[in-house]
């Protein structure tokens, strides 16, 4: 008999064991995979973004969804909060730009490995078990089915995941588990995801990566979204840090209207831009428009870019018009493409959907419908922008689980 078993050894799974045990808790974590955080290991391209050095109200301003149910979590271990932990756990950190917080090694595995470090330390056990269902009895939680046989507990800690990046275990199995207990799951989609674009000419220049490129996001004729980073081109669409962040303000694709524009040239007014490219006509006089082109885009986009203003690519300079040109200059300014759908959620960084949160208690993370059942972290339907809030999330969720389900061991 343990007192808390936790279901998931990732981010959250990890920090409310932490909190637990150093509460006196008996806790085990049961994790599928071999190694603990897996998904952990890989954010931040290996990096790991844990946290974004803000206030809470900048903090709450990244939440798009059910944002204010985290109030009480996030007021109790705060970003600078989570700075001071890391740093006690022996994760020397560093802000950079946008106050996305990493650790000064730049390695993820620093991460992981001083949170399963705090945590045996106070004392929580771990297994390697695939939780299949939850045993509860007279509606309460009382431990969890797993492929070896049932482990009982006072409570139980679903910090299962989401739906994304299924091969790391974060594969909707805690969904399940929820709804054996009674709770409304919203349906998982993707959020941080690559888009789909209707257009497919760009598409020719997969791979290609541009960096301060400037983008905005348009809901029918309404713009909702604008960011300034990196975009990549991809088989079907785009992808890159800007797209990500665009995509957590797109809802329903199939039922609204979205389109990105893409400024491919943001430090030059149209009136600068139309200057230089006259500048470089009358460099390459006699040339082709590809070896202007060329002055412009990186070689991987020229081609394409030229079927979309549709100048043929080795059209003399001097026999291009002025409307043409003036074209040339709007669409380097004002690249549309239309979004047409998310990339699968096992491509996500994150997912919007999960347990309701009008079915958990914002101060303990307790269930409403089960005792002795809490959630923690990317299970629950609430989700953030990229630049560290969402493992912020995980990290105050955890915490406030893994003490209120603490303290409702001791209560019975």
């Amino acid at each position: 008999m343990y007192d808390i078993v936790v279901v998931g050894g990732g981010a959250a799974g990890m920090t409310a064991a932490l909190f637990a045990a150093e509460k006196g808790a008996r806790v085990l974590v049961a994790e599928k995979n071999a190694a603990l955080g897996r998904k952990l290991s890989i954010t931040g391209k290996g990096r790991c973004n844990l946290t974004n050095n803000c206030d809470i109200p900048e903090f709450m301003e990244n939440v798009p969804n059910n944002g204010r149910f985290l109030y009480s979590a996030l007021s109790a271990f705060s970003p600078s909060d989570t700075m001071e932990f890391f740093e006690r756990l022996g994760v020397p950190l560093k802000t950079e730009r946008g106050r996305r917080v990493f650790p000064v090694s730049d390695k993820a595995g620093d991460v992981v490995s001083a949170l399963e470090r705090g945590m045996r330390a106070a004392g929580a056990q771990v297994v390697k078990e695939n939780v299949r269902s939850l045993v509860i009895e007279n509606g309460a939680c009382c431990g969890v089915n797993t492929q070896n046989g049932q482990i009982l507990s006072k409570a139980v800690i679903i910090a299962a995941g989401g739906a994304s990046y299924p091969k790391t275990g974060s594969d909707g199995s805690g969904y399940g588990l929820a709804r054996q207990a009674g709770h409304t799951i919203v349906p998982p989609v993707p959020s941080l995801c690559p888009l789909v674009t209707e257009e497919k000419t760009a598409c020719r220049a997969a791979g290609l990566t541009l960096k301060n490129i400037a983008v905005t996001l348009f809901r029918e004729e309404k713009p909702v979204f604008e960011d300034f980073g990196e975009l990549s081109f991809t088989p079907d669409g785009v992808g890159g840090a800007v797209t990500l962040s665009a995509s957590a303000h797109i809802f329903e694709p199939q039922k609204h209207r979205y389109s990105l524009k893409i400024d491919l040239k943001p430090a030059l007014s149209e009136e600068r831009l139309d200057a230089r490219i006259l500048r470089d006509f009358g460099e390459l006089h006699g040339k082709t428009f590809a070896e202007s082109l060329r002055k412009l885009l990186p070689a991987e986009l020229c081609e394409p870019f030229a079927e979309i203003v549709n100048i043929p690519y080795n059209k003399k300079i001097s026999e291009i018009t002025k409307i043409e040109r003036k074209n040339l200059v709007k669409t380097l300014k004002n690249f549309m493409l239309n979004i047409k759908d998310f990339r699968p959620i096992d491509e996500a960084v994150v997912t919007r959907g999960g347990v309701s949160v009008k079915e958990i208690s914002p101060k303990t993370m307790q269930s409403a419908l089960c005792g002795g059942l809490f959630f923690a972290g990317e299970i629950i339907d609430v989700d953030a922008y990229t630049g560290g809030f969402n493992l912020q999330i995980a990290f105050s969720t955890g915490r406030l689980a893994g003490l209120s389900a603490a303290d409702f061991v001791k209560s019975i």
